[in-house]
């Protein structure tokens, strides 16, 4: 079985989305009790992968913005083996959940492929939802893929009969931290952690 795969999504993919799949990736391996940086192990054990992808195509190829990845490294990541990637439906359709920095690219998403609206969320709004989970109705949290995908997909389930016709939140979205200083990253890798550090909580036992 397939890991189960959150891609997260922005503009140009140097800055939040990589930000977001690298943290979460650190969640993840701080949950499972790992502490080996720049591969990707939780995704290589066949528990979670975590991607990402940029609504356009300008920065394909090139490394992460240099102020994301350190704040990645500040806390305990890796942005080793970065490449920015252009997003395409079938990033989309290998997606178990869908996580956007804006609502305008939740728009994009759903654009491309609109059975993924149900999976997909601006990030904030996501980080919002999970507290109204019940735990309880959810499928035991082993360390086992079988157990991590359908406990991963209940929850992205759960969080979209909570959201159900609502729109996200003006303050869901990311600020684009492109071009300001560390202070502003500083804060966008706090929001992106508020969501990425509760999601690997309620992931993983």
């Amino acid at each position: 079985m397939a890991p189960f795969t959150v891609l997260h999504v922005c503009m140009g993919n140097i800055c939040r989305s990589p930000m977001a799949e690298r943290l979460l990736d650190r969640a993840v391996q701080d949950r499972l009790g790992t502490d080996r940086l720049g591969t990707h192990q939780a995704g290589e054990a066949g528990l979670v992968r975590s991607v990402s992808a940029g609504t356009g195509g300008w920065h394909e190829g090139e490394e992460m913005n240099p102020p994301a990845a350190r704040q990645v490294r500040s806390r305990r990541g890796s942005a080793d083996g970065f490449a920015a990637r252009k997003l395409r439906g079938d990033f989309i359709d290998e997606a178990d959940l869908i996580l956007t920095a804006t609502a305008d690219q939740y728009d994009y998403v759903v654009a491309l492929r609109p059975d993924a609206a149900s999976r997909t969320f601006v990030l904030g709004e996501f980080g919002r939802l999970m507290a109204g989970i019940d735990r309880a109705a959810l499928p035991p949290a082993e360390a086992k893929p079988d157990a991590v995908y359908a406990r991963g997909t209940a929850i992205v389930e759960a969080a979209a009969r909570l959201r159900g016709s609502d729109a996200p939140l003006p303050g869901d979205d990311l600020d684009d931290p492109w071009g300001r200083g560390d202070q502003t990253f500083q804060r966008i890798g706090d929001e992106i952690e508020d969501t990425t550090m509760p999601l690997a909580k309620l992931l993983l036992p």
